[in-house]
């Protein structure tokens, strides 16, 4: 059982760097598979439901190409050899991406769950941060 003041595994920065980049590699071949599995679904299954509008699909189309983009970049920034140093953009660009994508689908398919509004924008500022971060 770990003491205060010890390392934790729980906490990705302190994971060795090939498995912090490997787990980075896996999210974002997962996201990125989410955001094409979000996409199927949009093209073929969202337009049949009820009450789904123009923009609902385009909001739909946004989320989904998000989260292939991002999972994408995630995965690319893992394998550059300065990326375990940066203990931020990992854990930004994962959250922020998927906070955002899941936001926007989830507000398309229950659109009575009106609080998750703020928290688009929200996930997209930390996603934004991440990509930021790897540049200064």
């Amino acid at each position: 059982m770990p003491t205060t003041g010890s390392s934790s595994p729980l906490l990705l920065h302190d994971l060795p760097a090939g498995l912090r980049s490997s787990f980075f590699w896996r999210s974002g071949a997962i996201l990125a598979a989410a955001g094409m599995l979000a996409g199927a679904f949009g093209a073929h299954a969202l337009k049949r439901r009820p009450g789904v509008t123009a923009d609902n699909i385009h909001a739909w189309d946004t989320a989904s190409h998000y989260a292939i983009a991002n999972g994408l970049g995630l995965m690319l920034v893992s394998m550059h050899p300065s990326f375990s140093a940066h203990r931020f953009a990992g854990p930004a660009i994962l959250g922020g991406g998927a906070v955002f994508s899941s936001s926007i689908i989830t507000l398309v398919l229950f659109k009575n769950l009106k609080f998750l509004g703020p928290i688009t924008p929200l996930g997209g500022i930390v996603m934004i941060a991440g990509y930021v971060a790897l540049a200064v």
